[in-house]
C-alpha cells in the first residue's frame, strides 16, 4: 500500500500540471464531445439534456414520477464578494419517452453550491452548504415554496468536501457523505452528533435520528447498495477503486487515525466519483450487480464486478463503459433511469476541483453541463410504473421486480400511504401479511425470505397500531431471530444487522436486549465470515460488558483483513 502512494501523488501532480498548462480549450459542441466517446461493445449513447436546460450538474436523482432532479452550481468553486446566491435545483422530464428531456423546471433558485439532491416524502432533500434542507411545492406550480432546515452545523472548510451525495438506503434511511476537511457538530433530538472529518451519515427523517454509519476515506463521493443491502463506496481523492463499507467501518483519513484502517478493493485506481449498481431487465445478465463509477480526471466511466471474499468482497475491473479524449468530459454521477438505461452527469469543464489552479481562473466553465443516456442496442427498455395508481397488493408484488429502483420506490409508496393515513395502517399491513409476510412476521417460516421483505420490516412503524398489529422493536427482534435460521448467509447477515438497528430503540425491553445479545453470540460462531462481522457490530450497539465479552469470541475463528 505504501509503495502506491508516491505513484498516486505523481499522477495527481501530473493532472494538476496539465490543467495549469492548458492552452487549447476543448470544443463546447455536444456533438464533438459525443463523437469522442468509445463505448463498451453493445452499448449506445445519446444526449438526454444539456445547457441551457441545466448547467453544471453535481448530483442527480429520479423521483417516483420518472423525473430527473439535478443539483447544479454555476458558483462553484466559491462565491465572489457581492455575487448573487443563485444556484439551482432543476427538474428534467422526458414527456414523450424518446430518451431526451423536453421539459425543464427550476424547482428552486437561490442556493450556494448545492451538492446533494434526493426527491421523496412529498418534496426534496437538498444539501446546501452547512445545512440539509427539505423543500416542498405546496401549490402545484412545480417550484418550492416551503423550505425547512432539517439539520445544520455541517462544516464548509472545503467546497468540494461539504455535505454531499444524498441517497435513500434500502432501509429507508437517508445517507449523506462529508469529506476529510469538514468538521460537523449537529444538534438532534437524540443529542449532539459530531464527525470531525470524512465519513457517511445515516439519517432517519421520520424520527430525526442521525448517526455516523462509517468513518474515513478522503473524499467519498459514491455510495450504493447491493441486493442484500451491503454498501460500496468510491473516493474522489484517493486510489482504492471500490470500497466495501459497513456500520463502523474505518478508512484512511479517519479523524485521529485509529489503527484498524480498511483498504479499498482495487489499489492503484484513480480518483472516482459517483457509484451505481446495474440492475433491471434492459441490461444483459452478465451486467447484473456490477458497479459503475466515474474516473472524472481520466475522462472515463469505469465498470467493476464484485464477488464474495471472506467477510467482505473482491473487485475486478471490467472494460470501461465510456472512455474519451475530450478534455472537458467530466463524468461525476451515474444513475439507472426508470427506462432501464444508465444516465451519466457530465460536469463538463477543462478545469476541475479548485486545488490545482486559481479559483477565478478564466478557463473555468460555469455555463455548460450535460446528461448522457447509455442504453443497450437491440434490447427492450423497462416498463414504466405508476406507483400512485398501484394497489397495495400491486406494490407488494413490485418488491419482486428485477429493477432495484422499482423495489425502492414501491417500499416508499407503501410507507407514504401509512404516513398519510395512520388509520389505514391495519389495512396496509394486512395486505403485506397476505402476500406471504404473515408467516415471516410470526417467525413460523424463515425460508424464501427476500432482502426486500427484510428491509420493509425496518421501515414499518415502530409503535403499536390501532389494533396492536404494527411492528414494535421487541416484535421486530423476534422476527430477526427467526430469519437467522435461514440457510442463506446473506439473509442471516442482514438479520443480525437489523437486530443491531433495533437495539438502538430506547423502548426495547431488557429481556429482548438480552435475547439479542444471545442471538448475536450465536452469530459470532456462524460458518459465514460476513455473519460473524455483523454479529460483532450488533454487539457493539448493545454496548454492555457482557456484549463485549461475547464479541471477542470471534477471535476463536479465522480472521481476514
Amino acid at each position: 500500500m505504501k509503495r502506491l502512494v508516491p505513484s498516486l501523488l505523481s499522477l495527481a501532480s501530473t493532472a494538476a500540471l496539465a490543467q495549469r498548462d492548458l492552452k487549447e480549450i476543448p470544443s463546447t459542441d455536444a456533438a464533438v464531445e459525443q463523437a469522442s466517446f468509445q463505448l463498451a461493445p453493445g452499448l449506445e449513447v445519446n444526449l438526454f439534456a444539456q445547457d441551457p436546460m441545466i448547467a453544471k450538474p453535481i448530483q442527480m436523482a429520479w423521483d417516483e414520477k420518472g423525473r430527473l432532479w439535478v443539483a447544479s452550481s454555476a458558483i462553484y468553486p466559491h462565491i465572489k464578494p457581492g455575487q448573487e446566491q443563485a444556484d439551482k435545483i432543476v427538474v428534467l422530464e422526458d414527456t414523450d419517452h424518446d430518451g431526451k428531456a423536453d421539459k425543464s423546471t427550476v424547482f428552486y433558485e437561490g442556493l450556494i453550491i448545492p451538492t446533494g439532491i434526493l426527491p421523496g416524502d412529498g418534496g426534496a432533500y437538498v444539501a446546501n452548504s452547512t445545512e440539509l434542507l427539505f423543500m416542498k411545492d405546496t401549490d402545484g406550480d412545480g417550484r418550492a415554496d416551503e423550505t425547512k432546515v432539517l439539520l445544520s452545523g455541517f462544516g464548509t472548510e472545503d467546497t468540494h468536501h461539504i455535505l454531499h451525495s444524498i441517497k435513500r438506503g434500502p432501509d429507508g434511511c437517508i445517507y449523506m457523505n462529508q469529506s476529510v476537511y469538514i468538521h460537523a457538530h449537529i444538534e438532534t433530538p437524540f443529542g449532539v452528533r459530531r464527525l470531525m472529518g470524512s465519513g457517511i451519515w445515516q439519517f432517519r427523517p421520520e424520527t430525526g435520528r442521525l448517526e455516523v454509519f462509517s468513518m474515513g476515506q478522503v473524499n467519498p463521493w459514491g455510495h450504493v447498495w447491493d441486493k442484500w443491502g451491503q454498501s460500496f463506496t468510491t473516493d474522489g481523492a484517493y486510489g482504492e477503486g471500490i470500497n466495501y463499507t459497513f456500520p463502523g467501518a474505518t478508512f484512511i483519513c479517519l479523524p485521529n487515525q485509529l489503527p484498524r484502517i480498511l483498504k479499498g478493493l482495487n489499489p492503484g485506481q484513480p480518483k472516482q466519483a459517483g457509484l451505481e449498481v446495474i440492475s433491471g431487465r434492459h441490461f444483459p445478465d452478465d451486467w447484473q450487480g456490477t458497479l459503475i463509477t466515474n474516473d472524472f480526471r481520466g475522462h472515463r466511466v469505469n465498470h467493476f464486478k464484485v464477488t464474495d471474499q471472506g467477510s467482505g468482497f473482491a473487485s475486478q475491473q471490467l472494460e470501461d463503459v465510456i472512455k474519451s479524449d475530450h478534455g472537458s468530459f467530466r463524468p461525476i454521477d451515474c444513475r439507472m433511469g426508470p427506462d432501464g438505461a444508465l444516465y451519466i452527469a457530465d460536469w463538463f469543464n477543462p478545469i476541475i476541483q479548485h486545488g490545482e489552479v486559481d479559483f477565478r481562473d478564466e478557463r473555468r466553465d460555469h455555463t455548460h453541463g450535460r446528461i448522457w443516456r447509455v442504453s443497450v442496442k437491440g434490447r427492450a427498455l423497462c416498463p414504466r410504473v405508476d406507483y400512485a395508481k398501484a394497489s397495495v397488493e400491486e406494490l407488494i408484488a413490485l418488491l419482486k421486480e428485477p429493477e432495484q429502483w422499482v423495489r425502492l420506490e414501491a417500499k416508499q409508496e407503501i410507507m407514504s400511504r401509512i404516513g398519510k393515513a395512520p388509520e389505514k395502517v391495519d389495512e396496509v399491513l394486512e395486505a403485506i401479511h397476505a402476500s406471504n409476510l404473515r408467516s415471516f412476521l410470526s417467525g413460523a417460516d424463515a425460508k424464501g425470505i427476500s432482502s426486500e421483505w427484510m428491509w420493509l420490516l425496518t421501515q414499518l412503524p415502530t409503535g403499536h397500531g390501532p389494533n396492536g398489529t404494527a411492528i414494535n422493536p421487541d416484535a421486530a427482534l423476534k422476527v430477526c431471530a427467526a430469519i437467522f435460521k435461514s440457510p442463506l448467509p446473506e439473509a442471516r447477515a442482514l438479520a443480525v444487522r437489523m437486530a443491531g438497528y433495533y437495539a438502538l430503540f430506547e423502548t426495547v425491553s431488557e429481556e429482548t436486549r438480552s435475547a439479542l445479545a444471545t442471538n448475536a453470540q450465536e452469530a459470532v460462531s456462524d460458518t459465514s465470515a460476513r455473519v460473524r462481522l455483523e454479529a460483532v457490530n450488533a454487539l457493539r450497539r448493545v454496548g454492555t460488558a457482557a456484549a463485549t465479552e461475547k464479541a471477542v469470541m470471534i477471535l476463536d475463528h479465522p480472521m481476514d483483513e
